[in-house]
């Protein structure tokens, strides 16, 4: 045996032997846990040592929160479908109207471009026929210089002249159609004579004359004189002009045609 065993201080204490006990307990809305350690000293007059620890719990309130929480993410999430929806939506529409007013705008072109061509039409239409109309009265000026009538008599024939080619049509007086009296009384009122309405009317207004001594402006009539059927105007030359039938319109022809049984001469 060492000399210094019997001496305390040169002895190593003895290890105290522990123990330790956990309580659980809810204090305040914490979660306590006691931890109770008894600890045995070597010459056993220590007490035990007890420590406590506390632990938070999970309240109504984290709950709550989290719950919160959720909604709030489920809603964002929610608000920004719907946005996308409504973004989708609008970016349509545009589309859909940028398409109908493209398609208004080439409607709207073509419309135009038939409109000038429409007038471009009208506008050839005119020049045709106001070249066609100086044509007939430089031919009208023609025949009336041929046949040497003046003044009255050639505003005369230079009427008939501008109606050749018209239709006819029976109870008309113009200005598109005549029958043949209309044509007369038309062609004389061009001068400030007003004849009747009617062929037999006409036949016996004026003068009677012999076909041997025809003028031009000398009226025409088919029939007896006072139930004259057709009458028409001599317009110099051997020719005459009138409403023949539904068939010729308003024709110039030589009297060898369809020779007349009288003539009046009312200029």
């Amino acid at each position: 045996m060492s000399p210094n065993a019997l001496i305390p201080s040169h002895r190593k204490p003895r290890r105290s032997a522990s123990s330790r006990a956990l309580r659980a307990g809810v204090t305040g809305g914490f979660l306590t846990l006691a931890v109770t350690g008894a600890t045995v000293p070597a010459n056993a007059a220590e007490k035990p040592v007890s420590e406590t620890q506390e632990m938070p719990t999970i309240t109504t309130a984290l709950l709550t929160s989290a719950a919160r929480s959720a909604d709030a993410t489920s809603q964002a999430a929610f608000n920004y479908e719907r946005q996308a929806l409504q973004d989708a939506a609008a970016a349509q529409a545009d589309k859909a109207a940028d398409k109908a007013k493209a398609e208004a705008e080439k409607k709207a072109e073509a419309e135009a471009k038939a409109k000038k061509a429409a007038e471009e039409a009208r506008q050839a239409k005119e020049a045709a026929q106001a070249r066609a109309s100086r044509s007939e009265a430089r031919t009208a000026l023609s025949a009336i210089s041929d046949s040497g009538a003046t003044g009255s008599a050639a505003t005369l024939v230079s009427f008939l002249k501008a109606q050749l080619g018209k239709a006819y049509v029976l109870g008309s007086s113009g200005p598109s159609s005549y029958d043949c009296s209309g044509l007369t009384q038309a062609a004389f009122a061009q001068i400030g004579i007003d004849l009747p309405r009617v062929s037999q009317s006409q036949s016996t207004t004026g003068t009677q004359v012999g076909l041997g001594n025809l003028q031009v402006g000398d009226l025409l009539y088919w029939g007896s004189a006072g139930s004259a059927y057709h009458v028409a105007v001599y317009v110099g030359n051997g020719n005459f002009i009138g409403a023949q039938n539904p068939s010729t319109g308003i024709v110039e022809r030589p009297l060898s045609y369809d020779m007349p049984t009288g003539a009046v001469r009312v200029l």
